[in-house]
Protein backbone atom coordinates (compact mmCIF):
# COMPACT_ATOMS: atom_id res chain seq x y z
CA UNK A 1 0.00 0.00 0.00
CA UNK A 2 1.27 3.21 -1.12
CA UNK A 3 1.06 6.46 1.21
CA UNK A 4 -1.69 7.92 -0.68
CA UNK A 5 -3.72 4.85 -0.39
CA UNK A 6 -3.14 4.61 3.07
CA UNK A 7 -4.25 8.24 3.94
CA UNK A 8 -7.42 8.05 1.80
CA UNK A 9 -8.28 4.88 3.33
CA UNK A 10 -11.41 5.56 5.04
CA UNK A 11 -12.11 8.61 2.87
CA UNK A 12 -15.41 9.78 2.39
CA UNK A 13 -14.62 13.04 0.76
CA UNK A 14 -11.59 15.19 -0.54
CA UNK A 15 -12.25 18.89 -1.32
CA UNK A 16 -10.88 18.39 -3.98
CA UNK A 17 -8.96 15.47 -4.80
CA UNK A 18 -6.96 17.33 -7.75
CA UNK A 19 -5.67 19.97 -4.78
CA UNK A 20 -4.37 16.61 -2.83
CA UNK A 21 -2.97 14.91 -5.83
CA UNK A 22 -1.08 18.10 -6.60
CA UNK A 23 0.53 18.50 -3.15
CA UNK A 24 1.11 15.06 -2.46
CA UNK A 25 2.83 14.60 -5.47
CA UNK A 26 5.27 17.82 -4.76
CA UNK A 27 7.75 18.72 -2.25
CA UNK A 28 6.26 21.13 -0.05
CA UNK A 29 5.61 20.50 3.38
CA UNK A 30 2.09 21.31 4.65
CA UNK A 31 0.69 22.78 7.71
CA UNK A 32 -2.03 19.70 8.71
CA UNK A 33 -4.56 20.22 11.40
CA UNK A 34 -7.01 17.81 13.58
CA UNK A 35 -9.48 19.47 15.75
CA UNK A 36 -10.64 17.79 18.99
CA UNK A 37 -13.65 18.34 20.53
CA UNK A 38 -12.65 18.20 24.10
CA UNK A 39 -16.06 16.41 25.85
CA UNK A 40 -14.21 13.76 27.30
CA UNK A 41 -10.86 12.87 28.68
CA UNK A 42 -10.36 10.26 26.74
CA UNK A 43 -8.68 9.34 23.38
CA UNK A 44 -10.78 6.43 21.10
CA UNK A 45 -10.97 4.63 18.25
CA UNK A 46 -13.24 6.65 16.12
CA UNK A 47 -10.32 9.80 16.52
CA UNK A 48 -7.81 6.94 16.11
CA UNK A 49 -9.00 6.87 12.14
CA UNK A 50 -7.68 10.23 11.69
CA UNK A 51 -5.01 10.06 13.80
CA UNK A 52 -3.44 7.11 12.27
CA UNK A 53 -3.68 9.41 8.95
CA UNK A 54 -1.45 11.96 10.24
CA UNK A 55 0.92 9.61 11.48
CA UNK A 56 0.88 8.89 7.94
CA UNK A 57 1.87 12.35 6.76
CA UNK A 58 4.18 13.55 9.49
CA UNK A 59 6.63 10.65 8.58
CA UNK A 60 6.61 12.23 5.02
CA UNK A 61 7.76 15.63 6.57
CA UNK A 62 4.46 17.61 7.40
CA UNK A 63 3.79 19.61 10.17
CA UNK A 64 1.30 18.49 11.95
CA UNK A 65 -1.09 19.92 14.54
CA UNK A 66 -3.89 18.44 16.95
CA UNK A 67 -6.31 21.31 18.09
CA UNK A 68 -7.91 21.35 21.14
CA UNK A 69 -11.44 23.16 20.54
CA UNK A 70 -11.07 24.71 24.50
CA UNK A 71 -13.12 27.63 22.93
CA UNK A 72 -15.52 26.01 20.80
CA UNK A 73 -16.15 23.38 23.49
CA UNK A 74 -17.22 25.81 25.96
CA UNK A 75 -19.98 27.22 22.94
CA UNK A 76 -21.34 23.56 22.39
CA UNK A 77 -20.90 21.86 18.77
CA UNK A 78 -24.77 21.82 17.41
CA UNK A 79 -23.76 18.34 15.10
CA UNK A 80 -25.86 15.57 15.24
CA UNK A 81 -27.84 17.20 17.99
CA UNK A 82 -31.70 17.52 17.85
CA UNK A 83 -31.79 20.01 20.58
CA UNK A 84 -29.01 22.59 22.44
CA UNK A 85 -26.14 21.68 23.55
CA UNK A 86 -25.09 22.14 26.73
CA UNK A 87 -21.46 23.82 26.80
CA UNK A 88 -18.38 22.94 29.62
CA UNK A 89 -17.14 25.65 31.80
CA UNK A 90 -13.51 26.34 30.95
CA UNK A 91 -12.84 24.10 34.12
CA UNK A 92 -13.97 20.88 32.49
CA UNK A 93 -12.79 21.40 29.05
CA UNK A 94 -9.01 21.69 30.53
CA UNK A 95 -9.52 19.13 32.42
CA UNK A 96 -10.76 16.81 29.85
CA UNK A 97 -7.53 18.06 27.77
CA UNK A 98 -4.74 17.03 30.28
CA UNK A 99 -4.13 13.37 29.38
CA UNK A 100 -4.72 14.14 25.75
CA UNK A 101 -0.92 14.88 24.77
CA UNK A 102 0.20 11.49 26.32
CA UNK A 103 -2.36 9.18 24.59
CA UNK A 104 -2.01 11.39 21.36
CA UNK A 105 1.75 10.12 21.39
CA UNK A 106 0.75 6.75 20.56
CA UNK A 107 0.39 8.36 17.05
CA UNK A 108 2.37 11.38 16.75
CA UNK A 109 5.96 12.54 18.06
CA UNK A 110 6.06 15.89 19.43
CA UNK A 111 10.26 15.55 20.07
CA UNK A 112 12.30 16.32 17.18
CA UNK A 113 13.06 18.31 13.70
CA UNK A 114 9.41 17.88 12.95
CA UNK A 115 7.55 17.81 16.01
CA UNK A 116 3.67 17.96 16.31
CA UNK A 117 2.38 20.20 18.15
CA UNK A 118 -0.85 20.89 20.45
CA UNK A 119 -2.69 23.76 20.22
CA UNK A 120 -5.80 25.62 22.05
CA UNK A 121 -8.39 27.48 20.08
CA UNK A 122 -8.65 29.68 22.54
CA UNK A 123 -5.41 31.60 22.38
CA UNK A 124 -6.60 33.61 19.50
CA UNK A 125 -10.46 33.37 19.95
CA UNK A 126 -10.29 34.50 23.41
CA UNK A 127 -8.64 38.08 21.88
CA UNK A 128 -11.87 38.13 19.00
CA UNK A 129 -13.47 41.29 19.89
CA UNK A 130 -17.26 41.72 19.29
CA UNK A 131 -16.06 44.37 15.90
CA UNK A 132 -14.39 41.02 14.93
CA UNK A 133 -17.32 38.28 15.26
CA UNK A 134 -19.60 40.91 13.31
CA UNK A 135 -16.72 41.47 10.56
CA UNK A 136 -16.42 37.47 10.16
CA UNK A 137 -20.44 36.97 10.44
CA UNK A 138 -20.08 39.68 7.34
CA UNK A 139 -18.69 36.61 5.19
CA UNK A 140 -21.33 34.47 5.48
CA UNK A 141 -24.94 33.99 4.86
CA UNK A 142 -27.89 32.56 7.13
CA UNK A 143 -28.96 30.50 3.92
CA UNK A 144 -25.13 28.93 4.40
CA UNK A 145 -25.83 27.68 7.23
CA UNK A 146 -29.64 26.78 7.12
CA UNK A 147 -28.53 24.03 5.15
CA UNK A 148 -27.46 22.00 7.85
CA UNK A 149 -29.81 19.05 7.95
CA UNK A 150 -30.23 19.24 12.13
CA UNK A 151 -31.13 22.88 11.47
CA UNK A 152 -33.63 22.19 9.18
CA UNK A 153 -35.29 19.34 10.62
CA UNK A 154 -35.37 21.36 14.09
CA UNK A 155 -37.19 23.98 12.39
CA UNK A 156 -39.55 22.00 10.87
CA UNK A 157 -40.63 20.22 14.20
CA UNK A 158 -40.83 23.79 15.71
CA UNK A 159 -37.36 23.37 17.78
CA UNK A 160 -35.71 26.41 19.01
CA UNK A 161 -32.16 26.76 17.03
CA UNK A 162 -29.89 29.08 19.34
CA UNK A 163 -27.73 32.02 17.70
CA UNK A 164 -24.97 30.84 19.48
CA UNK A 165 -25.03 27.60 17.20
CA UNK A 166 -24.90 29.63 14.17
CA UNK A 167 -21.63 30.80 15.43
CA UNK A 168 -20.16 27.57 16.30
CA UNK A 169 -19.02 26.68 12.37
CA UNK A 170 -17.90 30.38 11.63
CA UNK A 171 -15.72 30.09 14.60
CA UNK A 172 -14.13 26.72 14.05
CA UNK A 173 -13.40 28.39 10.33
CA UNK A 174 -11.86 30.69 12.04
CA UNK A 175 -9.25 28.45 13.57
CA UNK A 176 -7.80 27.67 10.29
CA UNK A 177 -7.19 31.18 9.18
CA UNK A 178 -5.24 31.79 12.55
CA UNK A 179 -3.20 28.15 11.90
CA UNK A 180 -2.40 29.33 8.00
CA UNK A 181 -3.63 25.59 7.51
CA UNK A 182 -3.13 23.96 4.21
CA UNK A 183 -5.47 20.85 5.00
CA UNK A 184 -7.81 19.75 7.20
CA UNK A 185 -8.78 16.41 8.48
CA UNK A 186 -11.42 15.29 10.23
CA UNK A 187 -14.82 13.18 10.80
CA UNK A 188 -17.94 13.21 8.00
CA UNK A 189 -19.77 14.99 11.29
CA UNK A 190 -17.83 18.00 10.60
CA UNK A 191 -17.56 18.49 7.06
CA UNK A 192 -19.97 21.30 7.26
CA UNK A 193 -17.62 23.07 9.82
CA UNK A 194 -14.39 22.55 8.36
CA UNK A 195 -15.92 23.74 4.96
CA UNK A 196 -16.67 27.11 6.55
CA UNK A 197 -12.69 27.13 7.27
CA UNK A 198 -11.85 26.45 3.65
CA UNK A 199 -14.54 28.98 2.63
CA UNK A 200 -12.35 31.45 5.46
CA UNK A 201 -9.08 30.79 3.65
CA UNK A 202 -9.92 31.71 0.50
CA UNK A 203 -12.22 34.82 1.44
CA UNK A 204 -9.60 36.47 3.93
CA UNK A 205 -5.83 35.03 2.75
CA UNK A 206 -6.99 33.95 -1.43
CA UNK A 207 -5.06 30.66 -0.27
CA UNK A 208 -7.24 27.14 -1.10
CA UNK A 209 -7.43 24.49 2.21
CA UNK A 210 -7.28 21.02 1.37
CA UNK A 211 -9.99 19.29 3.24
CA UNK A 212 -10.59 15.37 3.79
CA UNK A 213 -13.71 14.03 5.81
CA UNK A 214 -12.82 9.95 6.85
CA UNK A 215 -15.74 8.25 7.62
CA UNK A 216 -17.38 7.36 11.42
CA UNK A 217 -16.50 4.46 13.28
CA UNK A 218 -20.01 3.43 14.94
CA UNK A 219 -20.02 2.48 18.08
CA UNK A 220 -21.38 -0.33 20.37
CA UNK A 221 -24.79 1.10 20.25
CA UNK A 222 -24.66 1.70 16.47
CA UNK A 223 -24.36 5.14 16.69
CA UNK A 224 -21.45 7.29 15.58
CA UNK A 225 -18.58 6.46 18.36
CA UNK A 226 -18.58 9.43 20.61
CA UNK A 227 -17.47 10.40 24.48
CA UNK A 228 -20.58 12.17 24.37
CA UNK A 229 -22.90 8.76 23.70
CA UNK A 230 -20.59 6.55 25.93
CA UNK A 231 -20.22 3.75 23.40
CA UNK A 232 -16.50 4.18 22.97
CA UNK A 233 -13.49 1.93 22.89
CA UNK A 234 -10.53 3.83 24.46
CA UNK A 235 -6.86 3.72 23.04
CA UNK A 236 -5.91 3.45 26.88
CA UNK A 237 -8.79 0.67 27.66
CA UNK A 238 -7.02 -2.35 29.37
CA UNK A 239 -5.91 -5.16 26.54
CA UNK A 240 -8.93 -7.74 27.79
CA UNK A 241 -11.23 -4.40 28.10
CA UNK A 242 -10.22 -3.35 24.46
CA UNK A 243 -10.62 -6.68 23.70
CA UNK A 244 -13.77 -7.60 25.51
CA UNK A 245 -15.45 -4.41 23.91
CA UNK A 246 -14.32 -5.41 20.14
CA UNK A 247 -16.17 -8.84 20.36
CA UNK A 248 -19.41 -6.90 21.31
CA UNK A 249 -19.90 -5.22 18.41
CA UNK A 250 -22.33 -6.09 16.16
CA UNK A 251 -21.48 -8.24 13.21
CA UNK A 252 -22.41 -5.72 10.76
CA UNK A 253 -19.88 -3.66 11.80
CA UNK A 254 -17.07 -6.21 11.66
CA UNK A 255 -15.61 -5.07 7.93
CA UNK A 256 -15.97 -1.31 9.05
CA UNK A 257 -13.97 -1.88 11.92
CA UNK A 258 -10.77 -3.87 10.08
CA UNK A 259 -11.34 -1.08 7.76
CA UNK A 260 -10.79 1.84 9.57
CA UNK A 261 -9.21 0.79 12.73
CA UNK A 262 -6.80 -1.58 11.39
CA UNK A 263 -3.81 -1.94 8.62
CA UNK A 264 -4.67 -5.56 7.77
CA UNK A 265 -4.84 -5.42 3.65
CA UNK A 266 -8.34 -5.03 1.92
CA UNK A 267 -7.51 -8.08 0.16
CA UNK A 268 -7.19 -10.14 3.70
CA UNK A 269 -10.24 -8.20 5.05
CA UNK A 270 -12.40 -9.93 2.40
CA UNK A 271 -11.04 -13.25 2.99
CA UNK A 272 -11.55 -12.84 6.74
CA UNK A 273 -14.87 -12.11 6.36
CA UNK A 274 -16.20 -14.87 4.48
CA UNK A 275 -15.18 -17.39 7.09
CA UNK A 276 -18.33 -18.46 8.00
CA UNK A 277 -18.79 -18.00 11.74
CA UNK A 278 -18.88 -14.29 12.67
CA UNK A 279 -17.46 -14.94 16.31
CA UNK A 280 -13.96 -16.45 14.21
CA UNK A 281 -13.97 -13.04 12.29
CA UNK A 282 -14.32 -10.79 15.57
CA UNK A 283 -11.48 -12.73 17.12
CA UNK A 284 -9.35 -11.98 14.35
CA UNK A 285 -10.48 -8.11 14.35
CA UNK A 286 -9.77 -7.77 18.51
CA UNK A 287 -6.64 -9.27 18.50
CA UNK A 288 -5.17 -6.53 15.57
CA UNK A 289 -6.97 -3.83 17.16
CA UNK A 290 -5.66 -4.74 20.53
CA UNK A 291 -2.28 -5.60 18.91
CA UNK A 292 -2.36 -2.08 17.60
CA UNK A 293 -2.45 -0.33 20.79
CA UNK A 294 -0.35 -2.98 23.27
CA UNK A 295 1.93 -5.07 21.14
CA UNK A 296 1.39 -8.42 19.72
CA UNK A 297 1.90 -10.51 23.10
CA UNK A 298 -0.48 -9.01 24.82
CA UNK A 299 -2.85 -9.06 22.57
CA UNK A 300 -2.53 -13.08 22.10
CA UNK A 301 -2.80 -12.71 25.67
CA UNK A 302 -6.08 -11.17 25.81
CA UNK A 303 -7.27 -13.00 23.19
CA UNK A 304 -6.90 -16.01 25.58
CA UNK A 305 -8.71 -14.62 28.43
CA UNK A 306 -11.45 -13.82 26.27
CA UNK A 307 -12.11 -17.60 25.34
CA UNK A 308 -11.44 -18.63 29.00
CA UNK A 309 -13.84 -16.62 29.97
CA UNK A 310 -16.35 -16.71 27.89
CA UNK A 311 -15.93 -20.13 25.88
CA UNK A 312 -15.05 -22.16 29.27
CA UNK A 313 -16.96 -20.29 31.60
CA UNK A 314 -13.87 -19.29 33.69
CA UNK A 315 -14.09 -16.04 35.74
CA UNK A 316 -11.03 -13.59 35.11
CA UNK A 317 -7.86 -13.93 36.81
CA UNK A 318 -7.99 -10.23 38.05
CA UNK A 319 -11.68 -9.41 39.60
CA UNK A 320 -11.45 -5.98 41.14
CA UNK A 321 -12.58 -4.95 44.41
CA UNK A 322 -14.90 -2.42 46.12
CA UNK A 323 -15.15 -1.40 49.39
CA UNK A 324 -18.62 -1.56 50.84
CA UNK A 325 -20.66 -0.63 54.43
CA UNK A 326 -22.55 -3.59 55.21
CA UNK A 327 -26.06 -4.35 55.00
CA UNK A 328 -28.65 -5.01 53.30
CA UNK A 329 -28.88 -3.23 49.51
CA UNK A 330 -32.16 -3.32 47.25
CA UNK A 331 -29.76 -4.64 43.94
CA UNK A 332 -29.94 -1.42 42.12
CA UNK A 333 -28.66 0.47 44.89
CA UNK A 334 -25.81 -2.15 45.37
CA UNK A 335 -25.09 -2.25 41.90
CA UNK A 336 -24.64 1.71 41.62
CA UNK A 337 -22.85 1.61 44.84
CA UNK A 338 -20.22 -0.58 43.53
CA UNK A 339 -19.71 1.95 40.68
CA UNK A 340 -20.78 -1.07 38.04
CA UNK A 341 -23.43 1.30 36.70
CA UNK A 342 -23.98 5.00 36.55
CA UNK A 343 -27.18 5.04 37.70
CA UNK A 344 -29.87 3.23 39.43
CA UNK A 345 -32.39 3.66 36.89
CA UNK A 346 -29.11 1.58 34.59
CA UNK A 347 -29.22 -0.82 37.04
CA UNK A 348 -32.98 -1.73 36.77
CA UNK A 349 -32.67 -1.76 32.72
CA UNK A 350 -29.43 -4.46 32.81
CA UNK A 351 -31.70 -6.41 35.68
CA UNK A 352 -34.67 -6.32 33.40
CA UNK A 353 -32.43 -7.78 30.82
CA UNK A 354 -31.44 -10.69 33.06
CA UNK A 355 -27.90 -8.91 32.86
CA UNK A 356 -26.84 -8.83 36.30
CA UNK A 357 -25.52 -11.99 38.28
CA UNK A 358 -24.80 -12.11 42.06
CA UNK A 359 -22.65 -15.03 43.16
CA UNK A 360 -23.05 -16.12 39.33
CA UNK A 361 -26.77 -16.46 39.86
CA UNK A 362 -29.07 -14.28 37.10
CA UNK A 363 -30.87 -11.64 39.31
CA UNK A 364 -34.16 -12.01 38.67
CA UNK A 365 -35.88 -8.50 39.81
CA UNK A 366 -34.66 -5.42 41.16
CA UNK A 367 -36.86 -6.43 44.41
CA UNK A 368 -34.17 -8.76 45.55
CA UNK A 369 -32.47 -7.85 48.65
CA UNK A 370 -28.25 -8.31 48.61
CA UNK A 371 -26.60 -8.86 52.06
CA UNK A 372 -23.60 -6.62 51.09
CA UNK A 373 -20.56 -9.02 52.77
CA UNK A 374 -17.05 -9.85 52.40
CA UNK A 375 -16.40 -11.97 49.09
CA UNK A 376 -19.93 -11.21 47.50
CA UNK A 377 -19.20 -11.45 43.45
CA UNK A 378 -21.34 -8.96 41.26
CA UNK A 379 -21.18 -9.30 38.00
CA UNK A 380 -23.09 -6.73 35.27
CA UNK A 381 -22.77 -7.88 31.52
CA UNK A 382 -19.68 -10.25 30.23
CA UNK A 383 -17.10 -8.36 31.16
CA UNK A 384 -17.72 -6.25 34.20
CA UNK A 385 -16.72 -7.90 37.68
CA UNK A 386 -16.49 -6.58 41.17
CA UNK A 387 -15.88 -8.41 44.66
CA UNK A 388 -17.24 -6.94 47.64
CA UNK A 389 -14.32 -5.77 50.69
Amino acid sequence: MDHSDQILRGASEVFTKAELKAILASEKKLRIYYGVDPSGSQIHLGHAVVLSKLQILQQLGHKIIFLVGDFTGMIGDPTDRNAVRQPLTRRQVLENAKTYKKQVSKFLSFEGKNKAEIRFNSEWNDRLTFKDIIELSGKFTVQQFLERDMFEKRMNEGKPISLHEFLYPLIQGYDAVELDADMQVGGTDQTFNMLQGRYLMKALKNKAQTVITYQLLEGSDGRKMSKSFNNVINIEDEPNEMFGKTMSISDELIKQYFVLATWVPLEKIEEIIRLPNPRDQKLILAEEITKLYHGEKKAVSARQAFINQFSKGELPSKIPTQRISQGTYKLSVLLFEAGLVASKSEARRVIEQRGVRVNGVVAETDADLVKAKEGVLLQVGKRKFIRLI
